[in-house]
């Protein structure tokens, strides 16, 4: 699409939480679209500038309840609602909406999966098999001709840009993966919860949902899709840690290399894998990635290390969670969907300090 050509409408369902806000952070600057549409319940009848006091004065519609909203003019959606409630509102949408779901709501292709981990029957599976999966990098073209894109969690967008290059040229064992994750406290969402309150998340490092992280099915599905294998077969250890800092994500995956590869095989393939690539950098070899190399952008850094273990490797990497993890991603998707270059509207460079 033209840039010069009419503006995208866009709508935002759940702007009043930190996705929500992030996209319009990114949204305001992004030529090709304007901000048409703001839902947040418990929010509604409130100017922005009152949810979010650093987006006031940019001429945002106040937010309105969902039940308020008109989408008959409105070109594509960002749902950023909680996991489950998605399904049906986006049911009820016109089909000439193209839809980007931040929640896990089309994320699972198998839906005795979704059961399992969510709880509940899936609402819309007629929907569910018409969704692509976002990660930009690996589904591009299924993101461009989609109607609708799930984009993925924060946790496996790391995960996964990390592993995926390495599962899909034989290089790692797909079956023999353990993924130790940490992320800033937006990651818990909004809400007020006693864990992520500063008294108790401060100064201090917690592991949490272990063994039952709802992201661990989403890396599986994935990392068998790329070893050509069921998701039923491929288990990984995975452990989140809640980080006192508010946003970033940093991920160090344990890997066993396979047939006598090294760890310069897997820093060929990176290279070669992301040598086009506008968001993943792999860095000098021996640099470590940090979270501070991201913050505030829509990148990834990566690096692979030896193990002392023979046979074995670590994979880091890092993107900032609200980002490259959510909203920006979600742009991303959306640029493809509609025509315009990837990176439009994510040029951000990281900030530092």
């Amino acid at each position: 699409m033209s840039i010069e050509s009419k503006k995208l409408k866009v709508g935002i369902l759940g702007a009043s939480g930190y996705t929500g806000a992030e996209a319009m952070r990114l949204l305001l600057r992004h030529p090709g679209v304007e901000l048409a549409v703001l839902t947040a319940d418990r929010k509604a009848g409130q100017p922005v500038a009152e949810v979010y006091p650093h987006l006031g004065g940019y001429g945002l519609p106040d937010m309105i309840s969902v039940a308020e909203a008109d989408w008959s003019s409105v070109d594509v959606v960002f749902c950023g609602l909680p996991h489950g409630t998605t399904q049906e509102i986006i049911a009820t949408l016109p089909t000439s909406v193209k839809v980007i779901d931040l929640s896990a709501d089309f994320r699972l292709r198998n839906p005795d999966t979704y059961k399992e981990w969510y709880g509940h029957t899936h609402m819309a599976m007629d929907l569910q098999g018409t969704a692509a999966y976002g990660l930009t990098e690996f589904n591009r073209e299924a993101v461009k001709s989609a109607r609708l894109v799930a984009c993925p969690g924060c946790y496996p967008t790391a995960t996964l840009l990390a592993l995926l290059p390495l599962v899909s040229a034989g290089l790692i064992d797909p079956l023999d993966l353990v993924i130790d994750a940490k992320s800033g406290i937006t990651g818990a969402g909004r809400g007020l919860k006693q864990n992520t309150l500063f008294s108790e998340a401060g100064e201090g490092l917690s592991p949490y949902s272990v063994s039952k992280h709802r992201h661990a099915p989403e890396i599986e599905q994935e990392v068998a899709k790329a070893a050509g294998l069921s998701d039923l077969d491929v288990r990984v250890n995975f452990v989140p840690h809640l980080v006192p800092m508010s946003r970033g994500e940093l991920v160090t995956c344990h890997v066993r290399l396979t047939g006598g590869k090294t760890v310069a095989d897997l820093r060929t393939e990176y290279a070669r894998a992301f040598k086009d690539e506008p968001f993943v950098r792999l860095l000098i070899a021996g640099a470590m990635p940090q979270t501070q190399m991201v913050r505030g952008s829509n990148n990834c850094v990566l690096n692979v290390f030896e193990d002392r273990i023979s046979g074995r490797a670590t994979v880091i990497a890092a993107i900032d969670n609200l980002v490259k993890g959510s909203s920006g991603q979600a742009v991303q998707n959306m640029n493809l969907m509609c025509g315009f270059d990837e990176a439009l509207g994510l040029e951000q460079v990281a900030l530092f300090p």
